[in-house]
């Protein structure tokens, strides 16, 4: 033979090899099945195809995963209610074209497509790089069948969910049995095209949670689904679908949205190999469906109250059991009343989630105005708002019939009009007037009662200071304490009207089974005394154990305090303390697990806080005033936390904030204001002036901090990093030369782009300088700062701040503003003495 001839013939041969080999990476064709123990593998090397057996069981199933992420995430599943039994599987293409699975113990296909295929021999199933997998004809390239199109519990970002109207193909997430058994499980996840459609949660056959229809930027129901710079959502609804698609402009994120067995749907991210849940849904008893039943709205926001109060113009349907607090008979009309051509109207209600639209109809041609009178017109309507929200509001969605499943958020939402009656439409515009009055009484009653309080304050100030050397404060346990039963009558003796402590004691030997003898893979982190481990009890309750160093004098006084404080607090932004263990010098806290770290893990970092965009910044924002307002005004003790950080408000699993570490909080007396100290302990960036140099603490201490937080959650940026290369010495200062060059947005997070609402970020910057003025009497309370957060009303006009020139230096501290070049400093360790004179 010719050797060059056989040289071509070999080359020939084997590239024919290599080009198989490459196909056999992401493709099945009739000659290529995959068998269990095979691995497809997209082209990019995103997701992987094969065998897989979930958790313990030995059940084998034939799944999508991602190939680039260590833990197995599976997110598609073919066989999910007809598992194999053992390893005999092959998935192949049938002589039809089909993709099936078979077994040799089975004389029946376990599971096939069923496309509709004229040619045979001529289809090939390939893996796409964003999950999908699609059976393609090899002449044309058609596709004939594509796993995106029947979606087990996973949403992925180009997946379609929703009504395709020309086939009537219905594409809905369905959740596991459990996390070792994928087959269908109770709750389906998709849109409800039935009325004006909608995002349905349902159980069974009935509704579980709603996130409401498409406003035109996101679902009215799901505030968590903001703009993102690196999500971007897309929704479509006209004659031949109505779906919602989603991607992600990163390729190196990975994101997915999942239907648990428990009914709760999660958006995960992975960042740092670690799958961070973004938000969750249903998260409290205001998000279930029909949790307050017809014609009445849920308040989450009234933690005192009963959380379901009637739409105007209802009233309870049984006054005993809404005496009872149980809404779920809801509201009707009031009785003698006529809502039909006798002088009605509507009453605005904001914040709204808007009612069950599956009795809602739509008209996209018709303005606000043309909508009322539409509705005014027909006696069936009960309710209207805009269809779209987008360019100041477009179209008209009303409801005929009674208004179901709604709610009020704190800062999102939509107007929702309600139909009144003659009566209650005179009540409301009175009550508007009245509104108005009260509000210029309002500030002239304030502006008095500011002036007297400081008189009376400074009167207070003289007679109590002969009086501050005697007190002394009554120690939670002696310092040589050598158990826990003298600790525990100790703190009883704090509150003597209570038979027990507030605070539960636990066993060495019970925390050790929980955080697997303090292993290293258990371990969160370095607090300011000593390590914090995860942990789980034996009841599946997860914790994190706040460890005391031997070594740390001052954190055995922290000890103390924070046991002390926290056991008396309960609120929704404060982390919760499930109780201490003490063990000869041993000495514990054990609270509540926060899976989502703390604030400053995400907001200074450069990759994770892409993950906040504005609305989740501004509920953070708004949830540790709500916190810090409950310390100051709210709670049966009055507390100044001192150390309000970044890194002391931890993030749970739906990133809610809950201040933590109450280390160096101290417990002012009702009729209290101020107190000073001799030793200031705290972290220099966020103390306010007259503490840092004067060891001087109140209320507005704290308010002082809130602001510099408030501002390094918008800008991304620290405090104390700013200054360099700056003519300003920090963040604050940076920020007041904007605002006063009315560039103040320039300090926005350059990752959030130009995907938030400005009025509103402005408001919050501006509510920030307000925080860090130099005078503590120019600063807004917090009740004053969360009622800015959440109206529309006007924020009074900043003062210069305090800490912002360079050339400034304390003179008491002893600490050189101007030379501070690293990262924030904890003063938890590194304490500051006051002359004797003050």
């Amino acid at each position: 033979m010719n050797p060059a001839k056989e040289l071509l013939n070999t080359s020939f041969l084997l590239s024919l090899l290599v080009f198989r080999f490459c196909i056999s990476l992401d493709t099945i064709s009739p000659n290529q099945p995959v068998k269990d123990g095979d691995i497809l593998v997209s082209k990019g090397k995103t997701f992987a195809l094969g065998f897989f057996s979930p958790g313990n069981s030995g059940r084998r199933y034939v799944g999508i995963w991602y190939n680039k992420v260590p833990q197995q995430t599976v997110v598609w599943v073919a066989n999910k209610d007809n598992p194999l039994n053992d390893t005999s599987g092959v998935l192949s293409i049938n002589g039809h074209g089909n993709l099936v699975l078979n077994s040799q113990n089975r004389s029946t296909p376990i599971w096939f497509t069923n496309a509709s295929i004229s040619t045979t021999n001529n289809s090939m199933a390939q893996l796409l790089d964003y999950g999908n997998l699609v059976l393609v004809l090899r002449d044309s390239q058609r596709v004939t069948w594509q796993s995106f199109d029947y979606p087990s519990n996973t949403m992925l970002p180009l997946m379609k969910l929703g009504l395709d109207r020309r086939t009537g193909l219905s594409r809905y997430l369905t959740s596991w049995k459990s996390e070792d058994d994928p087959g269908t499980g109770s709750f389906s996840l998709g849109i409800d095209p039935i009325g004006y459609p909608q995002f349905l949660l349902n159980k069974g056959a009935t509704p579980w949670w709603r996130a409401g229809p498409w406003t035109g930027e996101r679902f009215n129901g799901l505030p968590e689904m903001n703009h993102s710079p690196i999500i971007k959502a897309s929704y479509v609804n006209n004659q031949d679908e109505v779906t919602l698609m989603y991607n992600v402009t990163d390729p190196g994120v990975f994101t997915r949205l999942v239907l648990n067995e428990s009914g709760i749907v999660n958006r995960f991210t992975w960042v740092e190999a670690t799958w961070f849940v973004v938000w969750s849904d249903p998260k409290e008893p205001c998000d279930m469906y029909k949790e307050c039943g017809p014609n009445s709205y849920c308040d989450p926001y009234n933690p005192d109250k009963f959380q379901c109060t009637c739409l105007p113009g209802f009233e309870p349907n049984s006054t005993r059991n809404w005496y009872l607090r149980d809404g779920s008979g809801g509201c009707v009309r009031r009785q003698g009343v006529s809502v039909c051509r006798s002088g009605e109207g509507f009453v605005k209600l904001a914040r709204m989630k808007l009612p069950d639209t599956s009795i809602a109809r739509a008209d996209m041609n018709l303005s606000l105005e043309e909508c009322r009178q539409e509705c005014l017109r027909n006696c069936s309507c009960t309710a209207y708002t805009r269809a779209d929200v987008r360019r100041g509001g477009i179209g008209c969605l009303a409801w005929h019939g009674d208004l179901v499943d709604t709610r009020i958020f704190s800062n999102a939402g939509q107007e929702l009009y309600i139909r009144v009656d003659a009566v209650v439409l005179a009540q409301n515009s009175k009550k508007k007037g009245l509104i108005r009055s009260k509000k210029i009484l309002a500030v002239l009653i304030v502006s008095v009662a500011v002036m007297l309080l400081l008189l009376v304050s400074i009167g207070y100030w003289l007679v109590m200071k002969n009086k501050r050397g005697s007190r002394r404060q009554v120690a939670l346990f002696n310092d040589d304490t050598n158990g826990a039963q003298s600790f525990l009558r100790d703190f009883a003796k704090l509150d003597e009207t209570r038979r027990k402590p507030d605070v539960q004691y636990f066993d060495l030997s019970t925390i050790v089974v929980a955080t697997d003898d303090f292993s290293l893979s258990n371990r969160l982190g370095q607090g300011g005394f000593g390590p914090v481990y995860k942990g789980q009890l034996a009841n599946g309750q997860e914790i994190a154990v706040k460890t005391l160093s031997k070594s740390s004098k001052q954190g055995t006084e922290e000890f103390k305090n924070e046991v002390k404080l926290i056991a008396k607090l309960q609120h929704r932004n404060l982390v919760r303390l499930f109780g201490c263990c003490i063990h000869k010098g041993e000495k514990m806290l054990i609270y509540e697990y926060m899976p989502n770290k703390s604030l400053d893990f995400f907001i200074f970092d450069e990759i994770k806080r892409k993950l906040l965009d504005w609305r989740k910044r501004f509920d953070i924002i708004s949830g540790i005033a709500r916190g810090v307002l409950y310390l100051h005004q709210d709670s049966r003790l009055k507390i100044i936390h001192r150390d309000l950080k970044a890194s002391n408000v931890l993030l749970d699993a739906a990133m809610n904030p809950k201040i933590s570490d109450f280390g160096l909080a101290r417990m002012f007396g009702d009729d209290q204001d101020e107190a000073n100290t001799r030793k200031v302990v705290g972290t220099y960036g966020y103390m306010s002036p007259e503490y840092a140099m004067e060891g001087l603490y109140s209320i507005k201490s704290d308010v002082f901090s809130y602001g510099v937080l408030t501002l390094e959650i918008i800008s991304g940026k620290r405090n104390n990093y700013y200054h360099i290369g700056s003519p300003s010495l920090n963040l604050i200062g940076y920020v007041w030369d904007l605002w006063m060059d009315g560039k103040a947005l320039d300090v926005v997070d350059p990752s959030l782009g130009q995907e938030y609402p400005t009025h509103e970020v402005l408001r919050c910057i501006q509510i920030g300088l307000l925080c860090v003025q130099e005078q503590a009497t120019d600063r807004p309370t917090m009740l004053e700062i969360v009622f800015m957060l959440r109206n529309e009303g006007t924020v009074p006009s900043p003062n210069k701040p305090a800490f912002i020139n360079r050339s400034y230096k304390t003179n008491n501290s002893g600490l050189d503003s101007s030379s501070s070049k690293g990262p924030p400093t904890s003063l938890n360790e590194l304490t500051t003495t006051m002359p004797e004179g003050r």
